[in-house]
């Protein structure tokens, strides 16, 4: 009998129309293997209006490739205000509530898997696995409060954040095992000294990584017809995700500057997303004469593949914090390693994958200058740059999610091993 495992992600819904991300990774290679993954997430779509709709209980049930989704009666919301607290609040209580049903419906859960962003639905997680006497892994995909201070949102010293970190603590203590996304998760521990509290030996590390089958296969079915992104006489800098103030894109406008103020009128950026930030930008463009910057809109999730195919080099860029000394695990950066392209980070971690795989140019300051030499850099080296991109194709292989749900199932193993060792 295949084994149960519960995966908790409250914003995997998309993952269901969009037939990928993280969970429905790990859910379809565990079900290829010896297990049963059930993705639980909200009824409503983070970043849309709109939600799937469940008539008459606090749950539904949907099948996608194999995969079982249980969508969780949420309250709507638009944008982060206090409509989105209320729609986590709705999330935990609503999931608590349908737990024992949906065991008796689809079977005991030998495991459970909760998944950040927002804490609630780990400590959902840690009460349900409790209740039925299994183990629970809280996977941390954002740090809360952390991010929240390193950009400014919430102040360090507040009474709020300590509150916030002493529940995060809790969390971490509470937990059977904690995965972290980025590397250095028990640097993160030992620096907010809970190391005595929290047991280092149950951190893992299981990165955001790439479906490299569905990643090829979308570069090849969902290509996108555009005569910018097609011009084989310009060098295309592609940058793909949010164009929201607090991705800092303004300092690419100034490096486009510069390397039009250089002459270099063959390279060109393309931008494509949307987000708040995107009227202000292209108002610049206008104003200060930039014309070497294509703002392209929203792009489909299946046809990122295509166009960062189709890239002379592509742009991972995100603003500085303090975070990165913990590392990066951004879901784009294994995606720019999967199209096999040049990378130009505009900002310097530790546990930097662009240096161990020596697949890009790493920009040591987010500098505009810096980052324009680097550009330029890439510019007149092509043969480099070839060399960087099949660098790069080599690290993606080695974080396809055939090889993190190994990493997964390790960990899962040891648990259910120990269950079984003492009787449980």
């Amino acid at each position: 009998m295949k084994k149960k495992v519960w995966i908790i992600n409250h914003y995997a819904t998309n993952s269901f129309f969009n037939e990928g991300g993280r969970h429905f990774w790990f859910a379809k290679n565990l079900n290829s293997r010896n297990y049963e993954g059930t993705i639980f997430c909200a009824n409503t779509r983070h970043n849309r209006n709109d939600a799937l709709k469940i008539s008459g209980r606090l749950f539904e049930e949907r099948s996608t490739n194999g995969i079982r989704y249980i969508f969780v009666r949420t309250t709507k919301y638009v944008s982060n205000d206090i409509r989105r607290v209320l729609n986590m609040i709705s999330f935990f209580v609503n999931l608590i509530l349908i737990s024992s049903k949906c065991s008796d419906k689809y079977g005991r859960p030998d495991i459970i898997l909760a998944s950040s962003v927002h804490p609630l639905t780990l400590v959902a997680g840690i009460i349900i696995s409790r209740k039925f006497k299994i183990p629970c892994i809280c996977e941390v995909r954002d740090l809360w409060p952390e991010s929240l201070v390193a950009y400014k949102i919430i102040n360090k010293d507040s009474l709020l954040t300590s509150i916030l970190y002493k529940f995060e603590k809790w969390i971490y203590r509470k937990a059977d095992s904690i995965i972290m996304t980025w590397e250095g998760g028990k640097d993160y521990i030992q620096d907010q000294g809970w190391e005595k509290e929290i047991q280092l030996d149950k951190i893992a590390h299981i990165s955001n990584g790439v479906d490299l089958e569905s990643f090829d296969r979308n570069s090849v079915e969902h290509q996108i017809l555009d005569e910018d992104l097609d011009n084989a006489t310009l060098k295309n800098i592609i940058y793909t995700g949010s164009v929201r103030k607090v991705n800092n894109l303004g300092i690419i406008l100034d490096v486009a500057k510069i390397i039009q103020n250089k002459g270099l009128h063959d390279i060109r950026f393309l931008i494509y997303g949307a987000g708040d930030e995107k009227e202000v930008l292209v108002k610049r463009c206008v104003e200060e004469n930039i014309q070497n910057v294509i703002f392209k809109g929203r792009i489909n999730k299946n046809q990122v593949p295509a166009v960062l195919k189709k890239a002379y080099a592509n742009l991972l860029h995100n603003t500085s914090t303090s975070l990165d000394k913990y590392g990066q695990s951004q879901n784009k950066l294994f995606e720019y390693l999967a199209a096999g392209k040049c990378i130009i980070q505009t900002y310097m971690t530790n546990y930097n994958l662009c240096e161990r795989y020596n697949c890009g140019y790493v920009v040591q300051k987010q500098e505009a200058e810096l980052i324009a030499d680097a550009i330029i850099s890439a510019y007149h080296n092509p043969d480099q740059c070839e060399e960087y991109g099949r660098n790069a194709r080599e690290a993606a292989s080695n974080h396809d999610f055939t090889i993190l749900t190994d990493k997964l199932i390790k960990i899962i193993e040891g648990h259910l091993s120990k269950k079984e060792s003492i009787g449980v």
